[in-house]
């Protein structure tokens, strides 16, 4: 089995991270994976893009043109990356900050091709402490909908994804991707 995620928003929002924490999670579990970032010019409040793969045979290329999963944190990505979704795809966004309607969509023709996970990540985070970890409740609720990994992995995966300065944020990082698996949409 071999899936596909093309995780997108804005330079800061923590685009990057997710998609590490995502790679290193699936490793951790046994798959093969790559991860492959890109990032605007203006890094902070630029655009911001990874894609994953996570694969049970070897991988033969990072490049992706049409991801199984797709996660949006902000309108722009919405708009950029939408057609590349595969046909029934998982889309997967932060409906705190992202209104399909507003993005210039048609919430009702969007789910006729795809499956969606509307999650109010943002607001989630913001809950515990610092929208900075609506990253994680997006992964939370990635691991619920798709079983890619399992919990037990994860607090290894963050110690490994995140720079040894912000290991003392570990727990409100696992605190926020529970709140993503445990969450109801």
């Amino acid at each position: 089995m071999e899936q596909s995620l093309l995780i997108a928003g804005s330079g800061g929002q923590g685009v990057l991270l997710l998609g590490r924490v995502i790679a290193t999670t699936a490793m951790l579990s046994g798959k093969n994976v790559t991860w492959f970032p890109s990032y605007g010019a203006e890094m902070r409040g630029g655009t911001a893009n990874c894609t994953v793969v996570i694969s049970d045979y070897p991988i033969g290329s990072p490049i992706i043109s049409r991801p199984d999963i797709l996660i949006i944190m902000n309108c722009p990505s919405m708009k950029r990356f939408i057609n590349k979704l595969k046909e029934g795809g998982i889309l997967l966004y932060d409906s705190s900050l992202v209104d399909l309607s507003s993005c210039g969509l048609n919430e009702k023709e969007v789910s006729r091709h795809y499956s969606l996970i509307a999650v109010r990540a943002s607001e989630k985070a913001s809950e515990i402490g610092s929208v900075k970890y609506a990253n994680m409740v997006l992964f939370g609720a990635l691991l619920k909908a798709t079983g890619i990994a399992s919990l037990d992995t994860i607090a290894e995966a963050l110690k490994r994804s995140l720079p040894e300065r912000h290991h003392s944020k570990i727990s409100e990082n696992f605190r926020a991707i529970e709140e993503g698996y445990n969450g109801v949409y």
